[in-house]
């Protein structure tokens, strides 16, 4: 076996691989840029070296810089991971000429399958159903139009090396159609260094179902159950699961035979993924063939019992599956929520800094979290906003949901902002729990983006008794302190009013004896137990005898209570203070509109408007690029350019101020 192994990559998955390297026996050698100096995955392995400046293209793309360090450490195997150069040809050829193995299929077969448009090619000589479009790269927009005139909009343009969403628009018009080919082929180019793009038709409610295969270098090549992968914002994966909930064992069977077919058209070994789309009635389509681990690979492993890292490790130096395909059997359902540093209710703009609180949820059976942050860690605009992957399994769907939500609840990432709370409306969502789902899910459900979930009588009761429960903890304390000095001791009130996200609740309050209080509003009540202290960010108890784990920030006033998907301030204040509160002016909104701002730190990659210019509302303005994605910032009203305060590839910082307007 390998004595030593470099993993090409960065973050979760770096560590992810070292986990189970270091199970194995096997020493682990990381790579870092500059941005990546001191993170989790330099202090996870056995060695590390530094490979260049923080941007990827310089550093995590870099082949020579990565060859030396192979050189330097003597590393006889390479993991690539997933993304930068994971289903890069050139890559793989430089480490087979230097006899150094790389933990994946062969460079011939990562330059057939990595090359959309060839992969395609292949897939319908091996029988495999295709998408209606194009097998011809698009270089003009006229070659683009006569596509469209044979298979109508709408259509997708896709970058011909992509992978990870990068590179892809969907077009309904020629104005999309014309502006989408300029953006894909950017996007691609920064991602992939490849800006070759193709058109395919575009289904507007399908489903997003793939295939994972496992094949070793003497032929043996396997199919592992499908993952549905429908929940996807931007083409982006947000939720991943195992099996399909739409998928009957007749469909299952077709789509897994046609990917060991393609599979072994290519003479395919190690571990890779066939993605299909599905619709309505079940006819699937060919996708594209992932050369790599997926992201989303620990929802397979935790239905089946298989290490899919491991697999790979032992197939690449040499081994025979030691099973068959009679072997594997899936076992209950399994869930994957990943974590993207965004702020859902800013237009899921990517979120920089550093990361000032991070607790995962303890004491959690059937729970598997897969970071690369940790508390006082930064995360850096150079690369994917993705920041962790929450797993949780059980023995039916609904019981893999419940497990998910209370893990995301418990999961406390403070310093940056992230997608937690939207992750945690979705599974609450009723169409989810259905099932009754497809990649416009969340274009269909969320079509003004997300603002939190809609509070319940349920959810409101849950933070109306959370957050009576905080503020009365707190004031018990600080009768404690006054009644240490004789005749100042303070008694605690009865009656208070609760203001629950801008709503009055007049309540009448009793201690329970048993850690708890007991809650009358409008002569409901509510019983509120719990064991937290004062300084937790976590409220763990039950409410109403229902366990609830609510994240808080103390505030000025009340608490910032987040629970369900929404984000809710909690105030508790006495029955003439709530009075009084009616009859204070509202806080004026204070953002000036004579000039924009930057929303995120970034690369000024277009400056779409020039001094003296006149815009109109909706008008595109900038693009800044972060996190590894094209960001457009529009014009909110119509107005004139009065000074262009950046130029083309300046960095900016958030608020840094990049157009200022006429008044």
């Amino acid at each position: 076996m390998f004595e030593k192994i470099l993993i090409a990559n960065r973050g979760e998955i770096a560590v992810r691989i070292m986990r189970t390297c270091k199970k194995m026996g096997i020493k682990t050698v990381a790579i870092y840029s500059e941005a990546d100096t001191n993170s989790l995955h330099v202090r996870e392995a056995d060695e590390a070296v530094y490979i260049g400046p923080s941007p990827s293209i310089k550093s995590y793309l870099n082949i020579d810089n990565i060859m030396s360090a192979i050189t330097a450490t003597g590393a006889q195997a390479v993991h690539p991971g997933y993304g930068f150069l994971s289903e890069n040809a050139e890559f793989a050829r430089r480490l087979e000429a230097a006899g150094v193995t790389l933990i994946g299929p062969s460079s011939e077969s990562i330059k057939k399958m990595g090359d959309k448009i060839e992969s395609k090619k292949i897939a319908e000589i091996a029988g495999v159903n295709k998408v209606p479009g194009t097998l011809d790269v698009i270089k003009t927009d006229d070659e683009a139009r006569k596509v469209v005139e044979q298979i109508g909009y709408p259509v997708m343009i896709k970058a011909a090396a992509g992978g990870g969403g990068k590179g892809m628009r969907v077009a309904r018009n020629d104005k999309e159609l014309v502006d989408g080919l300029k953006s894909s082929a950017s996007e691609a180019t920064s991602s992939f260094k490849d800006g070759r793009v193709f058109i395919e038709r575009f289904f507007d409610n399908p489903r997003h179902i793939e295939i994972q295969v496992l094949a070793d270098k003497q032929g043996n090549t396997l199919w592992l159950g499908e993952r549905e992968c429908s929940i996807q914002r931007r083409h982006q994966k947000v939720i991943e699961e195992a099996p399909s909930p739409f998928l009957d064992e007749k469909t299952r069977r077709m789509m897994g035979e046609q990917a060991v077919a393609l599979a072994k058209a290519v003479g395919y070994y190690s571990a890779g993924t066939i993605e299909f789309i599905v619709d309505s009635e079940k006819n699937f389509y060919f996708l594209e063939m992932n050369t790599r681990l997926q992201v989303e690979h620990r929802v397979t492993e935790l239905v089946t019992g298989i290490d899919l890292v491991e697999q790979m490790i032992r197939i690449a130096y040499g081994e025979a599956l030691a099973f068959t395909q009679k072997d594997v059997k899936i076992h209950g359902w399994a869930m994957e929520a990943r974590i993207y540093a965004e702020d859902p209710k800013r237009g899921f703009l990517p979120s920089t800094g550093r990361i000032t609180r991070y607790s995962e949820p303890e004491f959690m059976e059937h729970v598997l979290i897969d970071t690369g942050i940790y508390e006082g860690g930064e995360v850096s605009m150079f690369y994917d906003p993705m920041v962790a992957k929450v797993c949780s399994s059980g023995e039916t769907r609904e019981a893999a949901i419940a497990t998910m939500k209370e893990a995301l609840a418990a999961y406390i990432i403070e310093g940056i902002s992230h997608n937690g709370s939207f992750l945690e409306a979705i599974l609450g969502h009723p169409r989810f729990a259905s099932g009754d789902i497809s990649t416009s899910f969340i274009e269909q459900e969320y079509p003004g983006g997300f603002i939190g979930a809609e509070l319940n009588s349920d959810t409101t009761k849950i933070f109306l008794g959370v957050g009576t429960s905080l503020f009365l903890r707190d004031a018990e304390r600080a009768a404690k302190i006054s009644g240490q000095l004789p005749g100042r001791e303070r008694a605690i009130g009865a009656r208070w009013v609760v203001n629950v996200d801008g709503e009055d609740f007049p309540v009448y309050v009793r201690h329970d004896q048993d850690e708890g209080y007991f809650i009358t509003h409008n002569r409901r009540l509510i019983s509120v137990k719990t064991a937290w202290q004062l300084g937790g960010r976590l409220f763990q108890g039950t409410v109403n005898g229902k366990h609830a784990s609510v994240q808080l920030k103390p505030l000025e006033e009340g608490y910032l209570l987040t629970y369900a998907g929404s984000d809710i301030t909690v105030k508790v204040r006495t029955p003439r203070v709530a009075e009084l509160a009616q009859h204070m002016p509202k806080p004026q909104n204070r953002n000036r509109k004579d000039e924009l701002k930057a929303p995120i730190a970034g690369l000024i990659v277009a400056l779409k408007v020039k001094e003296g210019q006149m815009v109109k509302a909706g008008q595109e303005l900038i693009v800044i690029e972060a996190m590894k994605m094209e960001n457009v910032i529009y014009a909110e009203v119509d107005t004139t350019v009065k000074k262009v305060c950046v130029a083309d590839k300046d960095s900016v910082s958030v608020d840094q101020v990049l157009i200022q307007f006429a008044a």
